[in-house]
């Protein structure tokens, strides 16, 4: 028995639609603007402010904090979107070398929101800070990017 191609096509278009039909719908990365950027250094008396060193040295750091407004053009909202960008110092020096991760804002609501996250630089960088493309992307639903060591792949 032989089909025509005219049958193989269509086989293979009822196939295709069955598959998408199935397919779970995949979660597209939103982009966020990130605008009004500023960093000040934390309040002495924060607890986190006190004896900083930088990651994986003993070196002094100091703690900065930096605000901004999130602008978030997609009518959905956003968690877990992470920041990236450039710092530099007033040396213009670059403050997290081969980092450009620098943080992230757990809930992005559509519009414009507040947003806040803590850095650390080391004590001989002097300030002020310059904070360049900075930028956020993130996703409309949770994403389980890890899995804990002693949870079953069914949960």
């Amino acid at each position: 028995m032989t089909f025509s191609r005219s049958k193989f096509f269509t086989v293979l278009l009822v196939a295709c639609v069955c598959f998408l039909i199935w397919t779970p719908a995949a979660h597209a990365l939103t982009q966020i603007e990130l605008k009004d950027l500023v960093a000040k250094e934390c309040p002495a008396d924060a607890a986190y402010a006190e004896g900083l060193t930088t990651s994986g040295s003993s070196m002094e750091a100091t703690c900065y904090m930096v605000y901004g407004t999130a602008v978030n053009k997609s009518g959905k909202d956003i968690v877990d979107a992470d920041i990236f960008g450039r710092i530099y110092d007033a040396d213009n020096s670059p403050v997290m070398k081969n980092r450009f991760r620098l943080g992230g804002i757990e809930y992005v609501p559509a519009g414009e929101s507040d947003f806040s996250f803590r850095i650390s630089v080391p004590s001989v960088q002097r300030a002020p800070l310059t904070l360049e493309k900075f930028k956020a992307s993130g996703f409309s639903s949770k994403v389980r990017r890890f899995q804990a060591w002693d949870q079953s792949i069914d949960e």
